[in-house]
């Protein structure tokens, strides 16, 4: 079972109203196969790559509920954690509660505003496999609320931080507790939101996706009904462009730059 240091991503999940209009999306754009649920827990899919899990699909059981994808940080204690976030101006949607024997599960809302996931493993240990094309690859929190948030993920996680270099850019990049802030070891980050961005849009993570190719991601993605947000750019790590399925689920695909 793979071992994810405390504060890290392990795991990523969406919420649709149609699983099965999801698992037909994400199956063409990214090769997924999926197991068949488990009643259990309300049909709760795991997405595999080439055999090895990659994300989960949910379907929604309260259409009031967002169609959006979340992500879960490692803790070897959901309990201490959810009384951590709690300390430092957080609160708690969901308080840590027993998956069966996969894991413990908890929701939580940063100083922000935004919603994420807590997730103490059991049998279910998370990611098999990330960084590779079809499987995650980042998140970072979109904020209008930059202080109290930045000082809420470094008490509550220990994240060791720097900020990019760039005048016209805020980004904050996150590394776990105890290592030295750099890229060789940068899990997650900090953004904000400016006035580029649409006024209503709340505090958010968004999950990123390992992709050979953007554009053609990104064309395929309009293909099987989805929308393209952020047409593809370039970036010093690579191609981006930022897409919903075709159920308005909003996430983002990376292509690393080719090798000389």
């Amino acid at each position: 079972m793979a071992a994810f240091t405390e504060g890290t991503p392990c795991w990523v999940d969406v919420l649709l109203p149609d699983l099965a209009a999801g698992k037909r999306f994400y199956g063409e754009l990214f090769h997924w196969t999926f197991d068949d649920g488990d009643p259990a827990y309300g049909q709760y899919t795991n997405a595999y790559s080439d055999g090895r899990r990659v994300a989960g699909l949910a379907p929604k059981g309260d259409g009031r509920m967002p169609t959006v994808w979340g992500v879960y940080f490692a803790t070897p204690d959901a309990v201490a954690t959810s009384r951590r976030i709690l300390e430092a101006g957080g609160r708690m949607i969901t308080d840590p509660v027993p998956i069966g024997p996969h894991g413990t599960m908890a929701l939580a809302v940063d100083t922000g505003g935004a919603v994420f996931g807590l997730w103490e493993a059991g049998e279910h240990s998370g990611f098999q496999v990330q960084g590779e094309p079809n499987s995650f690859c980042w998140t970072e929190v979109y904020t209008r609320q930059k202080d109290p948030v930045d000082a809420f993920y470094e008490t509550v996680f220990g994240f060791q931080v720097r900020d990019l270099d760039d005048a016209s850019i805020d980004f904050r990049v996150w590394s776990p507790a105890g290592t030295q802030a750099s890229d060789e070891n940068a899990i997650g980050g900090r953004s904000v939101i400016t006035d580029a961005f649409p006024a209503e849009m709340p505090a958010h993570f968004l999950v990123y996706f390992a992709v050979d190719d953007c554009d053609d991601t990104a064309a395929t993605a309009q293909r099987l009904g989805g929308r393209v947000t952020e047409p593809p750019f370039d970036t010093p790590y690579g191609r981006i462009a930022v897409l919903a399925d075709n159920q308005g689920a909003v996430f983002a695909v990376l292509a690393e730059p080719k090798a000389a």
